[in-house]
């Protein structure tokens, strides 16, 4: 006889499948669900279809020890937790249309005392919407439910710690919603878990986020007053960081991520008047990536005029960070774009080591790449770059530090 889950999980991407995992991992039946039939079928022959660390074993385990299953549909449990996307419409404004979906999903499963919590980055006030639309479809609930936000804190590449042992905000739409929801979490998280509102959590995710976009802002406009004043941004960096109270971060070719690039928007969409260094802070970090693309364009053209040739161009890296295969957001993947789109006759090798393939981009080998290319235009600081040499019979563009 099959056990009823403890646990349902709407979403297994980057942050439901490795909660699923981590929760299936201490003893608990936990039913995941995704629209995506591929993904399902994956995660029920214990693979994972996303790269991250110690996900692929978590998984593996849990599925042969039959604490996790995945589906395309829900099923009834005790505990439901809503991990999908929040995509955009036009304008930057947040869709929380997913997440309405996949409530109304699991309206007909829901029962007295059952927990609901929300973990997909959300505009504040989410978490109390949808506690009005489950009220409202149905009202023999009213009162009976605990319904919670709990925002994720993760870093790619070190998920699986970092849902253990980083701290948690939890918010209710009531004292006793957030009462639940932080018993819940003390089963699988050693951080210390932080109790609060709905709507301060929700808008807690979003700052956290926007807090660091403004930063990274101030570091990659240094690196345009530099480049025009003749300075090296990475030893001026390092020199003012030895204020005892200074700690500017390293510039790159842009801010990417599901998170960075993306929520600060969740609050200039709902407080245009009011966020005015975060929306700002916005147009300098995508205006970086144009400016890359346009300094690689340059580059490319004085090579012309000095060799008589057309020069070939390695564009290195294509994920938003170093040293992960999640491409998100990229602002390399735009740049890389945006330099083919003014292609003409050049050769161009495209590189992301932690990837075997892309739909649109043929990748090359960064070794190869390196050999080939007149132009090394550095994206993306991943490890394997650092080991290249730095040659003078090529032109170097180092926008993220690799050879700082």
């Amino acid at each position: 006889m099959t056990t009823a889950p403890e646990v349902v999980m709407i979403g297994l991407g980057y942050i439901g499948l490795p909660t699923a995992a981590l929760i299936a991992s201490n003893d608990v039946h936990v039913h995941g669900v995704d629209i995506n039939q591929q993904v399902v079928d994956t995660i029920n022959q214990g693979k994972i279809h996303i790269v991250e660390p110690s996900l692929d074993e978590a998984v593996a385990g849990a599925v042969a020890n039959g604490f996790l299953k995945a589906s395309t549909k829900a099923v009834k449990a005790n505990n439901y937790l809503i991990v999908v996307p929040t995509p955009f419409k036009a304008k930057n404004e947040p869709d929380i249309s997913f997440v309405e979906a996949a409530t109304r999903g699991i309206l007909p499963l829901l029962k007295e005392n059952d927990l609901y919590i929300i973990e997909s980055t959300s505009p504040v006030g989410t978490t109390e919407k949808m506690a009005t639309l489950i009220y409202e479809e149905r009202p023999d609930l009213k009162g009976k439910l605990h319904i919670a936000y709990c925002p994720e804190r993760v870093l790619p590449g070190n998920v699986m710690h970092e849902l253990v042992h980083n701290d948690r905000v939890i918010g209710g739409i009531d004292d006793t919603s957030t009462q639940r929801a932080l018993d819940f979490y003390s089963k699988y998280v050693k951080g210390e878990l932080h109790a609060t509102n709905a709507r301060t959590a929700e808008m807690c995710k979003l700052v956290e986020n926007s807090s660091r976009d403004v930063q990274i802002a101030f570091a990659n406009e240094l690196s345009l007053i530099c480049d025009k004043a003749d300075i090296n941004v990475w030893e001026l960096i390092e020199l003012a960081n030895k204020h005892p109270r200074v700690n500017i971060l390293q510039p790159g070719c842009g801010v990417g991520g599901h998170c960075i690039a993306v929520d600060p928007y969740f609050i200039t969409a709902d407080y245009p008047m009011e966020s005015q260094i975060i929306g700002k802070a916005r147009e300098i970090n995508n205006y970086k990536s144009f400016w890359c693309a346009e300094k690689i364009k340059t580059a490319k053209l004085e090579f012309q005029l000095k060799h008589g040739r057309k020069p070939s161009i390695a564009i290195m890296g294509l994920a938003f960070k170093p040293n992960i295969d999640d491409l998100r957001e990229s602002p390399a993947k735009y740049i890389a774009q945006k330099v083919l789109q003014d292609a003409n006759d050049e050769n161009y090798f495209i590189v992301e080591p932690n990837i075997d393939d892309h739909k649109v981009f043929k990748l090359t080998d960064y070794k190869t790449a390196f050999a080939k290319a007149d132009i090394i235009a550095y994206l993306v600081a991943h490890d394997e770059f650092k080991e290249l040499p730095t040659t003078s019979d090529k032109v170097i563009l180092d926008f993220c530090g690799v050879k700082k």
